[in-house]
Formats: C-alpha cells, sequence, structure tokens
C-alpha cells in the first residue's frame, strides 16, 4: 500500500456554484508536502501546505483535513468514461494504491511514511463543484448509486509526506461503520443512519444525524 501522488489545488473560477473560486484541481506535486492540523471549518484551512477550499461552509477542517480516493476506483472510473483520468482529479489530495479507502472504517489510523498519522473521519459527499468540474451531467446520482466516495481523514501525527510513501493500517476500530457505508446512509439509504451510531469517531453532523 503506497500513495501515487499528492495533490495539491490550484484556485479556478468556480461557476458551478457562484462561490468565485474553487481549489478542486489538484495536481501531482514534486518533494515532501507538510501536513498538520487545520483548526476548525470555516478558515478555508486544510490539512496540506499549499492547499486550501473556498466553500468555507461545508469543506475544510480538521475533520476534511486531507483527502484520499484509490487508483484503483479511478480506474474503474476510467473504464466507465471511456477516457483518461489523471491523479487529483476527484479533488483528491491523495491517490493511493493497494489500499481499500472505501472499506475503511471509522476512526481507522494509517501511517504514510516515517511521521504522518491520519484518522479516517467521513465519506466525501458529492456537490455541483465536483459535478461541473467533470463536465458530466447527472453526475451527482451516479457517483451516490456507485458509493466509491473516497475518504475523509484528520491529522493525527505531524510531518511530511510524498509521492511513493508506504502507507500501512496501523489501528482498526471494534465497529463495522465503513467509509461505503456512511457515505450510503448519508445519500441514498437513510435507513442506515442508525447503524453509524457505533463510530464515534465521526463528525458531530454526521453523529447528529445518525441520532
Amino acid at each position: 500500500m503506497r500513495l501515487l501522488s499528492v495533490n495539491i489545488g490550484r484556485p479556478r473560477p468556480n461557476p458551478w456554484k457562484g462561490l468565485g473560486l474553487t481549489g478542486i484541481d489538484k495536481q501531482p506535486v514534486d518533494g515532501p508536502v507538510a501536513v498538520t492540523a487545520p483548526g476548525p471549518k470555516g478558515t478555508g484551512a486544510v490539512g496540506l501546505a499549499g492547499d486550501r477550499v473556498y466553500d468555507v461552509e461545508h469543506h475544510g477542517g480538521s475533520d476534511q483535513a486531507v483527502y484520499a480516493y484509490a487508483r484503483e476506483d479511478l480506474d474503474g472510473w476510467e473504464a466507465e468514461f471511456g477516457s483518461s483520468l489523471t491523479n487529483g482529479v476527484f479533488g483528491e489530495n491523495l491517490t493511493t494504491l493497494g489500499l481499500d479507502v472505501n472499506g475503511a472504517l471509522i476512526g481507522e489510523r494509517w501511517r504514510i511514511g516515517p511521521d504522518v498519522v491520519l484518522e479516517v473521519s467521513c465519506a466525501r459527499i458529492p456537490c455541483a463543484t465536483f459535478q461541473g468540474w467533470l463536465e458530466r451531467d447527472g453526475w451527482i446520482k451516479r457517483f451516490m448509486r456507485a458509493a466509491r466516495p473516497g475518504a475523509y481523514l484528520r491529522m493525527i501525527e505531524p510531518g511530511e509526506i510524498r509521492a511513493a510513501d508506504p502507507v500501512e493500517v496501523v489501528h482498526q476500530p471494534g465497529h463495522d461503520v465503513t467509509v461505503a457505508l456512511v457515505f450510503r446512509a448519508m445519500t441514498l439509504e437513510p435507513r442506515l443512519l442508525p447503524r453509524l451510531a457505533a463510530a464515534d469517531k465521526l463528525p458531530a453532523e454526521v453523529r447528529n444525524r445518525a441520532g
């Protein structure tokens, strides 16, 4: 299990939400990138140096410090689209290889490289910016049906990461609440919401919905 790339956003106009700018255009970078705790949501800060978000109401902050997506899932979308998808195109900070991102448990911890430890916090929920960026009508519903959302992570131990760093799962909690299950419960299958209560590391706003 390893990182294929570490991806940092370039500000671009955002005509899809009327917010001025978006940081969804993530590009792989060379060399190490510092990972730190961004603090609470509302400032635009995220966990990777040089990156930020612009929809500060819905993105950023400690529970969404880093976003990871599996190269295997990008490859699956490539096959469906019939066109190539570069690392970072889904707005992910980390493109992984050999790691079951959607099957990861909420509260699971990953060590990346020698120093950084990240904790799985929640699933990514698609928005109008994501659909507009990919230029695919009906993308939000299609993404929801597939239930391959990728994972948000919070920073536990800071440090530096870079492409090709190994990823090791160093802790798994004793419940069965996966990223994919959270996504399904939060989107098309709300009947699953009560099952999320077992995961005490979910963001407070998600726990509140789970009851």
